[in-house]
């Protein structure tokens, strides 16, 4: 039986990755193209195909819609992309680490974390694209799961989904209000964090993307190689060690390269909720329960998921913007609820 279902298991997730990357693919051309100046997807192909070796097309674009082409838009796709996909991601990973179908990044605190962290950075005069923004907002993302994973186990006994989602609203209050303080201590920057917790996607060219992306590939790198070890996770830790899987180390490995997605994400995006939510339980769907499949499918699901809501924040009151976290909690905020309802019944 075994041998039989593993043709179909990696049938289904290739199935699943073609189409997640071609959602990716679609969601990063209609957000190059689209915007309060239209450039047209079929300018935006012919631009791009006209920037490869040896291939030679007039896209048409004027040097105006070039620049805005390409210091722009596709800065910001691109960064678009690596945040939700990495958020999407980090949030599968803690789903499965804590084998809750609730946890999310912001759920047990560590997005709280990143953001006092990334705030106390900024009050010392970090800026928009600097490389101690990521190390400030990890150090601080990691110290709230912590805090959330050991307060959730006071009491001894098994740490249950309850515990675990309580645990981490009260470390997320505690955090955001020692940040609101922070602020307050630096009322010269309070525009600028505060526009930061809303969420935002606005960039001053490839600084951003170069910040996040080597903290993105080095945690998609562990995730996804973990996602055989996250399997055998869902068992329990009894028939883990009973397969030689040091469980606890497994565990440890995942949250700390999951909490650098996260920090890393939110150091240059601010606060987007529900990303790392949203796309795994949609994936889950569609690949099934294994997480080698869920990772990947998730990393592109995510990108092409927070490329469209950033579209919407930036198109739907052109010219003036929407901060993106905004449309991301008007989506997610609902889809939570119907999460809870079915956890309650027993069928998440």
């Amino acid at each position: 039986m075994t041998t039989a279902s593993a043709p179909v298991s990696n049938r289904r997730r290739g199935i699943a990755m073609g189409v997640a990357g071609g959602a990716l693919a679609v969601a990063a051309l209609l957000g190059i193209a689209m915007g309060p100046v239209g450039l047209g997807p079929l300018a935006v192909i012919g631009e791009m195909a006209d920037r490869l070796p040896f291939v030679g097309v007039e896209s048409g674009l004027t040097d105006r819609h070039q620049a805005i082409l390409w210091e722009l838009r596709v800065p910001r796709v691109v960064l678009a992309g690596l945040v939700g996909g990495t958020l999407a991601m980090a949030g599968g990973s803690y789903q499965g680490v804590f084998r809750n179908p609730l946890a999310d990044p912001y759920l047990l605190g560590v997005a709280a974390g990143a953001g006092l962290g990334a705030t106390a950075a900024i009050n010392a005069g970090a800026g928009s694209g600097d490389w101690i923004l990521p190390l400030a907002a990890f150090a601080g993302g990691l110290v709230a799961v912590a805090a959330t994973y050991a307060l959730g186990r006071i009491g001894g006994g098994r740490t249950t989904t309850a515990t675990l989602i309580l645990a981490g609203v009260a470390v997320a209050s505690f955090f955001t209000s020692v940040q609101i303080f922070a602020q307050q201590l630096a009322s010269d920057r309070i525009r600028e964090v505060y526009s930061w917790i809303l969420g935002r996607l606005t960039t001053v060219g490839w600084s951003e993307v170069l910040v996040l992306l080597p903290f993105a590939v080095v945690a998609a790198a562990v995730l996804i190689a973990h996602g055989r070890h996250l399997d055998v996770l869902a068992v329990g830790e009894e028939e883990a060690s009973t397969l030689g899987m040091r469980a606890s180390r497994v565990r440890l490995t995942i949250v700390i390269a999951a909490t650098l997605a996260t920090a890393a994400a939110v150091s240059v995006s601010g606060l987007i909720g529900f990303v790392g939510l949203i796309v795994p339980h949609a994936v889950r769907r569609i690949t099934g329960t294994s997480y080698r499949a869920i990772l990947p499918v998730s990393l592109l699901a995510g990108g092409a998921f927070l490329i469209l809501a950033d579209l919407i924040a930036r198109t739907v009151i052109a010219p003036s913007e929407i901060p993106v976290g905004v449309v991301t909690a008007f989506v997610g905020a609902p889809f939570f609820a119907l999460i809870l309802v079915r956890t309650r019944r027993g069928l998440a």
